[in-house]
């Protein structure tokens, strides 16, 4: 056993399937893996074995013991920029067009599978594919990643994240200038009912998505703004910046364009024949990420530098796009 923990259920949640209210309350876990704990006997309902098709009642209490699923993933050495790492997590950069961990279109090369053969042991608390996964950055978006080593420090942090006392903060280049110098985004996201790859609006079934932004920098069509994502929602930054108007640049599911090239700054013409894009990928990076360390119990925060293609862009834009 890794740990327990015990919840009631809310007079809200009533209704629910078993192995679904526990997903959506202990979210840094999959579905299947509370199902596999349900199956073995893990997870008691007021002190009974129940099935994950259990529809939970309001004043429910549900015992869950977190136990080790072992991995069969394979590691591969590939190269990884390591902030820091101790016995019982690790915090690396992540670069851009690179998967966390596995899935049906990315079996191989993924951070998951660099990590295995570079830690050798990794939390093995969720789904067999996400070993050590607490949090996920988009194949594209760069910066800190936090990832457990130690089953352990995994419940502590995974915690911590449920409990928003994790500080996440994101640099962007979006579309436009905000109005605003700064403000709160708060709207319900759920599923695009059309484009399932997509988050939308959602009024009755979204769930709640919070963000405070803030501008940096402001220039001629477009601005550099930090973010704070107070709720971990799929693509949260992404479809929340769209919704308000200022898109991140290059995002190919929620923006305006695909590629940036000098040619639009410099002659507003379209790109020169051969030109290399300025970037070809959403101009996002979570750039400092705070919390409790799990073993000392000593605030740690950890910053990753901007990359090489958002300050290439943002060289640009102070060049050619700077406000008077």
């Amino acid at each position: 056993m890794n740990g327990e923990r015990v919840e009631i259920v809310a007079a809200k949640s009533m209704g629910k399937r078993l192995d679904a209210y526990l997903a959506d309350r202990f979210r840094q876990y999959s579905r299947a893996y509370f199902q596999k704990l349900l199956r073995e006997g893990h997870i008691l309902v007021d002190d009974r074995p129940a099935k994950p098709s259990h529809k939970v009642e309001k004043g429910e209490r549900i015992t869950v013991q977190f136990v080790t699923l072992p991995s069969k993933l394979a590691g591969e050495e590939m190269p990884l920029d390591i902030l820091y790492e101790d016995d019982y997590l690790i915090v690396i950069n992540k670069p851009v067009d690179t998967v966390v961990h596995p899935t049906a279109a990315h079996q191989r090369g993924t951070i998951i599978n660099a990590l295995i053969y570079h830690c050798q042991k990794l939390s093995a608390i969720g789904s067999p594919t996400r070993p050590g996964i607490i949090h996920r950055l988009d194949k594209d978006t760069t910066g800190v990643l936090l990832v457990a080593k130690d089953d352990v420090a995994h419940i502590a942090l995974a915690k911590q994240f449920h409990d928003r006392k994790v500080e996440k903060h994101y640099l962007a280049i979006v579309e436009g200038e905000p109005e605003m110098d700064s403000d709160e985004v708060s709207i319900p996201l759920g599923r695009h009912p059309r484009f399932k790859e997509r988050m939308s609006v959602r009024p009755e079934e979204g769930k709640e998505s919070v963000s405070v932004y803030r501008v940096l920098e402001r220039f001629r069509g477009f601005s550099l703004v930090e973010v704070q994502p107070k709720t971990g929602r799929t693509h949260q930054i992404r479809a929340q910046m769209a919704w308000i108007g200022h898109p991140v640049v290059c995002d190919r599911l929620y923006g305006r364009r695909r590629t940036f090239f000098l040619s639009e700054l410099t002659k507003g013409t379209a790109p020169d024949p051969g030109e290399a894009p300025l970037m070809d990928r959403q101009a996002l990076h979570a750039y400092r990420l705070g919390f409790t360390h799990p073993a000392t119990g000593e605030w740690t925060e950890f910053q990753a530098p901007i990359p090489d293609d958002m300050e290439r862009l943002l060289d640009a834009l102070r060049t050619y796009r700077s406000n008077p």
